[in-house]
């Protein structure tokens, strides 16, 4: 009753033995736990805590219950306990989650195992029935609104879609002529258009597209290292040697032009295509005779683009990837590690999202699924949500493949949308609270390498807390514009 007394008098509690021990506790579960373990030991005991407070807390009148009314979620004091751990953005974040948990019944879609075990214990067989109801309940609110979302949002018209793949083919073909007819002697194979526009996963605007650029290298010239084979050892990657110096000296080959330190260039073969892709074609011109507006994106040290303005509204943009391909069918492409641009400089990125787009799309047709379709959903939110932007295509097919293996004789229909799309968030928390994704079709390839580790946190803690209010999510990725 001192506590309580002390309460009323001066609007603030006393600090209990418990209370400090919690707080301890979580100030410290970052480092022992990581990111998903943090983070969900961060929830059950701040519900403990609740529940703890408001019983020492409870008023002794009726009138003060209703003078009271319902208390709110605050923020607890373990957010500011770790400046390390937490950037101001990522404080915002979790605190805005934890003010919007389901207080109720709501609650208990979410809540730890174990506590979801205690309650059953508790409250017996009426209590499993009326959780499993309320479960229902929840799966299928979201369930809705996840259709709803996919039909406002993430679907795009084939009249818009067609339009997109009009102007990509039309600047397909300028540079094709323009190619050959200024350096007729470049070893190229025909050129052709990919990724998303054309597999029908291109989620919210058509407003990209990729050129491939094939290179001919030949064969007794040079030859392709995996990068576990080098000392650098970063599965994934290659590189491409130059090979028999001394009986075909340097000049021997087109490309020995992008040669650096024995090796072929990436960033040297980007930088060539970039001198004639931006520097030597008159695009202002050619967009006049086809009613455009095109123009050379930014220039950057691993991208080469143009950005087209087709209609009024609309645009697009249209990366260029030179390309070599393998022994296996598969295709190197001149995209440099992203982290370590300066010391792995001459690695090429071997390229799986042809193979597991297929791979997926399989899957979906031998058991009419919604893979796909979760897909486009999951590629919608980090496409309007800034703290999941980090997180591409690439990453996100490949997590679905892992969990359909996973789950192999699973229901995937359209009727389990909502639990495989709740699903997939937790198995991207596991994946980043391991730091690791694995490549389906190569489990060497770490797909989370390039991810700093301050990205990593910010990943986690803001998939987690989508994990709490996933509609939630979706309201945010509906209000944001896209970027590009």
């Amino acid at each position: 009753m001192a506590g309580v007394n002390r309460d009323q008098k001066g609007g603030k509690k006393d600090d209990t033995g418990l209370g400090t021990a919690i707080d301890f506790v979580l100030s410290n579960a970052k480092l022992v736990l990581g990111v998903g373990g943090a983070a969900m030991l961060g929830i059950a005991t701040l519900a403990v805590k609740k529940m703890y407070d408001r019983a020492i807390s409870a008023p002794t009148s009726p009138t003060k219950m209703e003078q009271g009314g319902q208390r709110s979620w605050e923020e607890p004091s373990w957010m500011g306990s770790s400046p390390r751990v937490l950037s101001q953005d990522m404080k915002a974040t979790v605190s805005r989650s934890l003010q919007t948990l389901p207080s109720t019944s709501a609650a208990h879609c979410f809540e730890p195992e174990s506590m979801r075990r205690a309650a059953g214990r508790s409250g017996g067989a009426g209590a499993a029935a009326q959780t499993h109801l309320l479960r229902a309940r929840m799966r299928l609110s979201l369930q809705e609104h996840l259709w709803a979302f996919y039909r406002e949002t993430v679907h795009i018209p084939e009249e818009e879609q067609a339009s997109a793949r009009r102007a990509a083919l039309d600047i397909c073909a300028e540079l094709r002529v323009f190619l050959h007819a200024k350096l007729p002697d470049m070893p190229l194979r025909e050129m052709y258009l990919s990724g998303s526009l054309y597999d029908d996963l291109q989620v919210v605007t058509a407003d990209h597209a990729q050129l491939m650029v094939p290179m001919v290298l030949e064969k007794n010239l040079w030859s392709q290292v995996p990068g576990e084979d080098t000392i650098m050892n970063v599965p994934g990657f290659w590189l491409v040697r130059r090979e028999n110096l001394e009986y075909f000296p340097r000049g021997s080959s087109y490309w020995d032009r992008c040669m650096v330190g024995g090796y072929l260039s990436p960033t040297a073969v980007l930088a060539l295509f970039s001198g004639l892709v931006a520097g030597s074609i008159n695009w202002p011109a050619i967009g006049s005779v086809l009613d455009y507006v095109i123009r050379p994106a930014v220039p950057s040290s691993d991208t080469l683009a143009l950005e087209v303005q087709y209609e009024a509204d609309r645009r697009l943009r249209v990366d260029v990837l030179p390309l070599l391909a393998m022994e296996d069918g598969g295709s190197l492409i001149a995209k440099p590690h992203r982290l370590a641009a300066e010391r792995h400089g001459n690695l090429w990125r071997q390229s799986f999202r042809a193979a597991a787009t297929a791979r997926l799309r399989a899957l979906d047709q031998a058991d009419a699924g919604c893979r796909c379709a979760c897909l486009k959903l999951a590629k919608a939110v980090c496409k309007r949500n800034a703290a999941l932007q980090r997180l591409d295509a690439g990453q996100l097919t490949n997590a679905l493949l892992l969990l359909s293996e996973a789950e192999e004789g699973g229901d995937w229909t359209r009727a389990a949308l909502a639990d495989h799309f709740l699903q997939l968030l937790r198995a991207l928390v596991g994946h980043l609270e391991a730091g690791r994704l694995p490549c389906a079709l190569n489990p060497r390839v770490n797909l989370f390498c390039e991810l700093q580790e301050a990205e990593v946190d910010e990943l986690g803690y803001t998939l987690y807390c989508a994990l709490s209010d996933p509609e939630g999510l979706l309201r945010t990725a509906g209000a944001e514009d896209p970027q590009h």
